[in-house]
């Protein structure tokens, strides 16, 4: 398969892909996709410390705040304040196909991530469009949030007790764990054979740390979105991609002639993330998602983007 620049990626994979989604996206800022033609290395101590962190049993990062009842906009609460200014503010992933991603054909997002975003904007407005989009990068999600540029994130991030002292997270609404993603002719089995060779993942991720603490020592390379991975991966400048096999499945989606490898080496509860100065639309945001789960909403949505069969979802816990 010819090398295709990231944005070209997700074009294509838009018009083939799932059929268009009921709610459409009336605020969307225009999303470049960069190739990134240079590469950055990771310290071993940075990924160390960035993987130990991610591996801390300090916390039980799986509990979040519990819900009080169903989801209602009290007066004074920050929900409120978001139906007052008129729309969600959320940060996306625009490049990861089946979480969230631009479709340039119809000019919206969408995914699994953005079904959430949806369901939320409908409990705060009673309309799932009234949301504004910003496309943020791996390594923007936690500044996002903690400058209170966006409301919420919504963009694969995984719950980790180190997070959890920064920022507050829902309940978790899908669960994953990292694999290896490879050309179809590559005779790669695992992580383990991947020794002394570039692996690729996107900056600021946890993916990128386990790449590089993995035992058989692979050379971590860092870009800004997983599209980017794809096309260094299709033109031979990489041996491989890893992160969770939920993210691998869109890229694999993308580019038939890739294939999935190994076990899976983490276990990655994915979390919407919250400012930790909102405990309220933490509990909102909860209620949101346990509704989902019991009226069919979250089963529709996975059905839709992964197809079958469709697990039960996560159960939500709570501290």
């Amino acid at each position: 398969m010819p090398a295709l620049g990231a944005f070209a990626l997700l074009a294509v994979a838009g018009c083939a892909g799932a059929a268009a989604p009921p709610f459409p996206a009336v605020r969307v800022q225009p999303v470049p996709i960069p190739y990134q033609t240079g590469t950055a290395a990771v310290s071993s101590a940075t990924a160390r410390k960035a993987s130990a962190s991610a591996a801390d049993k300090s916390c039980d990062p799986t509990a979040s705040l519990r819900p009080a009842g169903t989801p209602r906009v009290t007066p004074g609460s920050f929900m409120a304040r978001i139906r007052a200014r008129g729309y969600l503010i959320a940060g996306v992933d625009p490049g990861t196909y089946h979480f969230g991603f631009f479709d340039p054909s119809r000019g919206q997002f969408e995914g699994f991530d953005v079904d959430m975003l949806h369901a939320i904007a409908k409990a705060i407005f009673g309309d799932p469009s009234k949301i504004e989009f910003k496309s943020i990068t791996d390594a923007q999600r936690e500044s996002a949030v903690r400058s209170g540029s966006v409301d919420i994130v919504a963009h694969t991030m995984i719950i980790t007790c180190k997070r959890l002292k920064h920022l507050d997270f829902s309940t978790v609404y899908i669960d994953t764990g990292q694999r290896v993603l490879v050309a179809k002719s590559s005779r790669t089995k695992s992580i383990a054979d991947l020794g002394g060779q570039k692996v690729c993942a996107t900056k600021g991720s946890i993916s990128l740390a386990n790449v590089a603490v993995a035992p058989s020592h692979p050379t971590p390379v860092a870009v800004p979105y997983w599209t980017d991975c794809l096309a260094l991966l299709q033109q031979g400048v990489v041996s491989a991609i890893s992160t969770d096999a939920a993210i691998l499945t869109g890229l694999t989606a993308q580019d038939p002639e890739t294939k999935l490898v190994g076990p899976q080496f983490t276990n990655d509860p994915y979390g919407l993330a919250i400012s930790r100065q909102h405990p309220d639309f933490v509990r909102f945001v909860n209620a949101v998602l346990a509704g989902m789960r019991a009226d069919g909403q979250w089963a529709a949505s996975y059905a839709r983007w992964f197809g079958a069969p469709v697990p039960a979802p996560p159960k939500a816990r709570y501290r």
